[in-house]
């Protein structure tokens, strides 16, 4: 008989420490997961390779653009021509929920003209995988031509999020430089194609606006345009901020 609960007892206490094992590996997976996507872990100590921008279909795509957060010399190393023509910003410390760090200053994506004065180093890696391996393969695709401009509706903003129903306000991703806002495209044929005239039309201006649109979420967390709101409907908004949301 005392054989038996011994025999008991150590078979409960493998199965109690089989849960905690799972537990700790559980815990182990969930902090890891946050601390890449947040781009805590330095890109030095990371499993992934550093992000290269001329990689289409890259995997994990959006963990290797969150490495740029804070590493200013992995940004100098991405952000290179011939994707995109980008000069760090000296550090503006963010202070009341305005400023930035490790912001670049950009004057070609893509293979087009895109002036911004202050953007976060992932919003312009995002922006110059998204212009180079969606926007520019459609463009060719529908209308036989590249685009060689983009017009925005700006970037740094120290401000609060507009339209928030919420009781408590909270700063735009714009009041970090780590949002940008896109209104329009000029092709190389002239053709210009706008997010307030043609989004809303049936024509090939509509779905190319609507197609590349909706591939922008594999490289910004936050990826909103007309559908969202009013407030949208002349801009496409597309920011690298905690939280995710595509419409």
């Amino acid at each position: 008989m005392d054989g038996e609960q011994k025999l008991e007892g150590s078979t409960a206490k493998g199965r109690t420490g089989g849960r905690r094992v799972r537990l700790l590996f559980v815990l182990f997976a969930i902090s890891l997961f946050f601390v890449m996507r947040q781009g805590l872990l330095p890109a030095r100590w990371s499993p992934l390779p550093a992000l290269d921008l001329s990689q289409p279909n890259a995997w994990l795509v959006d963990w290797r653009i969150a490495e740029l957060k804070r590493d200013r010399d992995l940004c100098s190393r991405v952000l290179r021509a011939p994707l995109i023509a980008a000069t760090p910003v000296r550090e503006n410390p963010i202070k009341d929920g305005c400023g930035w760090e490790n912001a670049v200053r950009i004057s070609s994506a893509g293979g087009a003209s895109l002036s911004v004065g202050t953007v976060s180093c992932e919003v312009a890696a995002g922006i110059a995988m998204w212009l180079a391996h969606e926007v520019q393969p459609l463009a060719q695709e529908i209308f036989g031509s590249r685009v060689t401009s983009v017009q925005h509706m700006g970037t740094y903003s120290c401000r609060n999020v507009l339209g928030r129903k919420w009781w408590f306000p909270a700063r735009s991703q714009h009041a970090m430089a780590n949002a940008l806002d896109v209104s329009a495209f000029t092709l190389a044929n002239g053709r210009q194609i706008s997010v307030l005239r043609h989004w809303s039309g049936t024509g090939s201006e509509a779905r190319f606006l609507r197609e590349i649109h909706a591939r922008a979420c594999r490289y910004f967390r936050v990826a909103i345009g007309p559908e969202y709101n009013a407030l949208h409907r002349d801009h496409f908004h597309y920011d690298r901020g905690a939280l995710s949301r595509c419409k």
